[in-house]
């Protein structure tokens, strides 16, 4: 990226020039834009953000409330010097979006995460035309094909049921933010009691005060002593599996719930009972439908199998290029989150995954027959 650019990569993340502003800075700046409140997108410390107006009360918890943190409403334009700016629902979680930047007729799209599955937590993906499309790549790979998200609640309501017959607490972990509360909303209330960890249960209340409808919960923490969770369903983020808080629980069968259960062996590698294929990004088919439908003439590709799908779209005829970022994707749901090294300089297309960055197996969990294809499975020179 040179100077002329709408986006430039530095030592503190994505900057505008032409107005002055980072997107998502991994390090402390005078303006902020921020796509939404996970940890890998919203970091403390710069002097001013702005936000789309119903995720200010997550990104509220993450930052502190000494943080100044400016809101506007989905679609509403903003100047910043010669650059108009919007935000755009990304259908990720709660308040999550796409910024669009214009400049002299020149429009870019960063879409930060995002998921075109339907989300009764969080406002719809929104198709936004643009000139440049800024995309994830998290799951950029033809193996990461998601299943209807009601069969996969389905299922995990199912599991509850078996194992409250069973006499056991069924805990499922998912990120603290967006994913428990997307499992949360599909839950039956008439199986058993819900609780939620700590963590969970903070970002819970944020989502109810947004007006986001959920069942009714309790705190774990809130119980009495020798409370039993036999016959209830427990939601947790990753980081509490295998701690001392867990012993309350009792009897417990564990489930996971990521779209890194689609690769085999995550489960046994969690050491979990059950996994859920279930992710708040865009999977492979959904990724090259919506940079189709963009329009774009340009495809810049960041956090994920990015030169993966670099050499895709290449070959498909358009013009792609890699960011090496320090956005993290689904990556802190398998493991302790590592920020790549981020020298700030652009990546070829024929680099490897960003350091971090989880490698597919040969096989998978799903009744496909466990290759992965050598090449996308879809129509040649047509990448939706």
């Amino acid at each position: 990226m040179n100077a002329k650019e709408l986006l430039t990569l530095t030592e503190a993340g994505l900057y505008c020039p032409a107005g002055d502003f980072y997107i998502d800075a991994w390090a402390p700046v005078e303006r902020c834009i921020v796509t939404h409140a996970h940890s890998d997108h919203a970091q403390p410390g710069s002097k001013s953000y702005l936000t789309a107006a119903p995720g200010l009360g997550v990104l509220r918890s993450r930052l502190g409330d000494e943080a100044d943190i400016e809101t506007i409403e989905y679609g509403q334009q903003v100047r910043h010097n010669d650059v108009t700016v919007s935000l755009h629902p990304a259908g990720h979680v709660l308040g999550s979006a796409q910024v669009r930047i214009e400049h002299k007729g020149n429009v870019w799209v960063l879409s930060s995460d995002y998921k075109t599955a339907p989300d009764a937590t969080c406002a719809p993906f929104e198709l936004v035309p643009c000139n440049t499309f800024v995309t994830e790549s998290t799951f950029a790979l033809p193996i990461f094909r998601w299943r209807p998200s009601q069969e996969v609640f389905d299922e995990i309501n199912a599991w509850w049921q078996s194992n409250k017959d069973a006499g056991k607490c069924s805990l499922i972990f998912g990120y603290a933010l967006g994913k428990a509360q997307r499992i949360l909303s599909a839950l039956s209330p008439d199986i058993g009691p819900i609780y939620t960890h700590g963590a969970v249960e903070n970002l819970v209340q944020q989502y109810r005060a947004a007006g986001v409808d959920l069942p009714a919960t309790k705190h774990v923490g809130s119980t009495a002593r020798g409370t039993i969770f036999s016959g209830s369903i427990v939601i947790a983020p990753p980081s509490a599996q295998n701690t001392p808080w867990m012993r309350q629980l009792g009897k417990v069968s564990t489930a996971f719930a990521s779209g890194w259960v689609r690769i085999r062996g995550t489960r046994r590698r969690k050491s979990i009972d059950k996994g859920f294929v279930l992710s708040d990004h865009a999977d492979w088919d959904a990724l090259n439908e919506v940079v189709r439908a963009t329009g774009a003439e340009r495809i810049l590709v960041t956090h994920g199998y990015s030169a993966e799908m670099v050499r895709w779209l290449r070959d498909n005829g358009y013009d792609a290029s890699a960011i090496a970022t320090k956005f993290e994707g689904e990556l802190g749901e398998m493991q302790p989150a590592e920020a790549d090294s981020g020298n700030g300089e652009m990546q070829p297309a024929e680099a490897d995954s960003e350091s971090g960055e989880m490698q597919p197996a040969a096989d998978s969990d799903d009744d496909d027959g466990g290759a992965v294809p050598t090449e996308p499975a879809v129509a040649e020179g047509d990448p939706a």
